[in-house]
């Protein structure tokens, strides 16, 4: 049995702050593995105009390559339709039945994941694993949350510490738009293949 965890995004584009969470959660909660998953259709974005899956795929195993230990699969990528946490869990479960999946999530996402469609499967398939910034959410807001998921749902909730890591892919998106440099905020094989192909001009 792995102990697997999970990072999922639009990643348009993964940068170096998606890594180093990957790379945090591996470490302070004694991972196997980081599954990277892009997702396919964000029903959180439907009014945005997202970078096409196949790429934001390629991007992403780009980014993944070289460490042994983070890998991206195209779960979402390849599904039609929206994408959904809970059957993104339920399909690992099937394939991976031996595993112990953990969601890796930042404080501002699970202040929302009561909203989010089947939150009772997700927590029931994962153990979450939570950055804290006291830039998103107090301790005390957060705890409270917490509490009530773990109330209503049973949930897993595990708090990691969280470095402060003031990248974002809107800004990535915002800099290439304007002639500006990204070197440093994303790998450089990512920066490479945003300007082969034209991404985000």
């Amino acid at each position: 049995m792995s102990r697997v965890g999970i990072l999922g995004g639009t990643f348009d584009p993964i940068h170096l702050g998606h890594l180093i969470t990957a790379e945090n959660a591996f470490d302070a909660a004694g991972l196997d593995e980081i599954l990277l998953i892009p997702t396919g259709c964000s029903y959180f974005k439907e009014d945005q105009k997202v970078t096409p899956a196949l790429q934001r795929y390629e991007m992403t195993r780009l980014a993944a390559e070289g460490n042994s230990h983070l890998h991206v699969t195209d779960l979402e990528t390849k599904r039609p339709g929206n994408s959904y946490t809970a059957v993104t869990l339920q399909e690992l479960h099937q394939l991976r039945p031996q595993d112990e999946l953990f969601y890796i999530v930042g404080a501002d996402t699970l202040v929302m994941m009561s909203m989010w469609k089947d939150p009772q499967t997700i927590f029931e398939a994962c153990t979450l694993l939570v950055e804290t910034r006291q830039d998103e959410v107090t301790d005390a807001s957060l705890e409270d949350e917490a509490e009530k998921l773990r109330a209503a749902y049973g949930a897993r909730i595990v708090f990691l510490p969280a470095r402060s890591i003031e990248i974002s892919s809107t800004e990535i998106r915002a800099r290439v738009r304007e002639g500006r440099s990204i070197h440093y905020l994303v790998p450089d094989c990512v920066e490479q293949y945003i300007r082969e192909h034209r991404l985000y001009t």
